[in-house]
């Protein structure tokens, strides 16, 4: 590529210190957030000497604090002394270097002295035949030497850059064989010198140039790198024609892959269709997308986007590109409050449980009905006990003489009562383990008193009939029966016993009975009842009665003991 030469330094340095001045950058840290591709090393050619190392900060500065990893230069190419590393910037450069560990150092190095100074093609074979003949061995052995002793042992070297092309003296065309011989012997010489690490860049210029560059490539065995040099110009006329051209820049990429090689760009820029963004953008995407192992833009005019005033849009997409990504003011989302609605309170009513008055309800009185005692004027018959078994010590039988009224033959009405049996005095049985409460004996008869369970309701018995039998003897002395104005002695009801010790029933003395009529069997009864036929009936069958004689006696079979 057609570059400015060393007399036009001074002119550089003048027009890069007015940039400073009219930019006023300042020194800024890198940052740690980078866009995709930032970490491939980056870089400028600023300036082959001091000036620029002095002005990667401030580019770095220009970029937002992006990290500037590459320094690049060249060796002076007219003599020999400057090719051997005989001049003092290399150490500006050197300290530069080993400032930071991942920083690397590319240095330019010419093949031939005079190298711009437009030898002939005859005279390049001839060169080129002699640097294969191990002519120009020390001058390189020299520079070897002079890199480690700097120690910069790692420099990158790009050797006989653009030799595809037909600048330099350095360039394949005229003898590519012999050219490659001779790379070969520099890259020997040079790895034998002790301490060295160095990688030798083999980069043409892209397109076909002078001569297609694989026909110049020397072989894996003397190179580390597969670089290119491509500016905006022909061959091609768009950003695609660069990629897809003869040994363009997809060629570069193919070519390196095949050969396990890593690749770089030593030298990019704008060039003959001036101020051109979009080369720029497009140049830059390619790089993020292959990764090379660096890459370095020529920053003078025409080339440059920094120290060249010309390229202000190129510039702006340079910058917009490589800018860290800082981040921006955090501005507060709005906190909208959300809206309290309060939730209206609906009274619930209060329904009054109704009180239902419990209803009263009078107990009805119930009189106890006073059953009056019948006053029968007759005679009182004698009322029957009821039969009811006493578990009591026996007590013995003293007939009750029946009393008989006296009176007519004509039947007397009866009141009709519940048949009630006399209780019959039981056999004399064996002694119970509870003993009735003694009972004293009726003033008119003594007659033992049975307990009983249930008082019995006042019955009213129809009086015994006599009998009409004419056979029958009349009563000696028939026995007044007691007046209805003497109260019916009252039985009283029994009170639950406690059984306890068998106490002695006192034993009444009988009175000596009277010679009496042998009386009625113990509880037997004999009613008897006048049948009314009528008066034409009664006429003819005469006056009939019907007479029913009960007998509870223990010969009647319904004695219960």
């Amino acid at each position: 590529m057609p570059r400015p030469r060393r007399r036009l330094a001074s002119t550089c340095i003048g027009t890069v210190t007015a940039g400073l001045l009219a930019t006023g950058a300042a020194l800024a840290a890198p940052e740690n957030d980078r866009p995709e591709g930032s970490d491939i090393a980056m870089g400028a050619y600023l300036d082959y000497g001091p000036p620029g190392v002095a002005r990667i900060p401030h580019l770095s500065s220009w970029l937002g604090g992006k990290e500037i990893r590459v320094g690049h230069t060249y060796l002076p190419g007219d003599k020999w002394a400057g090719i051997e590393g005989g001049v003092s910037f290399l150490e500006d450069w050197a300290d530069w270097r080993r400032a930071e560990d991942d920083r690397l150092f590319v240095l330019n190095v010419p093949m031939q002295e005079r190298n711009e100074d437009r030898v002939s093609d005859h005279q390049v074979a001839r060169l080129i035949r002699a640097g294969a003949a191990g002519r120009f061995d020390r001058h390189f052995q020299r520079l070897a030497e002079r890199l480690v002793e700097l120690d910069v042992p790692d420099t990158v070297i790009v050797l006989g850059w653009e030799m595809n092309g037909v600048t330099y003296t350095h360039r394949c065309a005229p003898d590519p064989e012999n050219w490659k011989v001779y790379w070969k012997r520099i890259v020997n010489t040079m790895r034998a010198v002790p301490g060295q690490k160095f990688r030798f860049d083999f980069a043409p210029n892209r397109g076909t140039d002078a001569i297609g560059w694989t026909k110049c490539y020397p072989g894996d065995d003397v190179v580390d790198v597969i670089g290119m040099d491509s500016y905006d110009q022909g061959p091609g006329q768009t950003f695609d024609d660069q990629i897809t051209q003869p040994y363009g820049l997809q060629h570069q990429v193919d070519f390196a892959k095949a050969h396990g090689k890593p690749i770089s760009y030593p030298e990019w820029g704008l060039f003959r269709r001036g101020d051109n963004p979009e080369y720029v953008r497009r140049m830059l995407k390619w790089i993020a997308q292959h990764k090379p192992l660096y890459h370095t833009i020529t920053d003078y005019c025409p080339h440059g986007v920094w120290q060249c005033k010309d390229n202000p849009d190129s510039a702006k997409a340079f910058r917009d590109a490589l800018m860290p990504e800082r981040p921006g003011p955090v501005v507060p989302t709005p906190v909208v409050p959300t809206p309290v609605v309060p939730t209206p309170v609906v009274p619930t009513p209060v329904v009054p449980t109704p009180v239902v008055p419990t209803p009263q309800v009078p107990t009805p009185q119930v009189p106890t009905p006073q059953v009056p005692t019948p006053q029968v004027p007759t005679p009182t018959p004698v009322v029957p006990t009821p039969l009811v078994p006493t578990p009591a010590v026996p007590t013995p039988v003293v007939p009750v003489p029946t009393p008989v009224v006296p009176g007519t033959q004509s039947p007397l009405p009866v009141s009709p009562s519940p048949l009630v049996p006399t209780p019959v005095t039981p056999a004399p049985v064996s002694p119970s383990p509870v003993a009735p409460s003694p009972v004293a004996p009726s003033p008119v008869a003594p007659s033992p008193q049975v307990p009983l369970p249930v008082t019995p309701s006042p019955l009213v018995p129809t009086p015994d009939i006599p009998d009409t039998d004419p056979d029958a003897e009349p009563d000696p002395e028939p026995t007044p029966k007691p007046s209805p104005a003497v109260p019916t002695p009252q039985v009283p009801a029994p009170s639950p016993v406690t059984p306890g010790p068998l106490t002695p029933k006192p034993e009444p003395t009988p009175p000596k009975p009277l010679p009496q009529p042998t009386p009625p069997p113990v509880n037997s009864t004999h009613w008897c009842v006048p049948l009314n036929f009528g008066e034409w009936l009664s006429k003819l069958v005469g006056t009939q009665s019907v007479c029913i004689k009960l007998d509870f006696g223990k010969d009647s079979g319904l004695w219960p003991f």
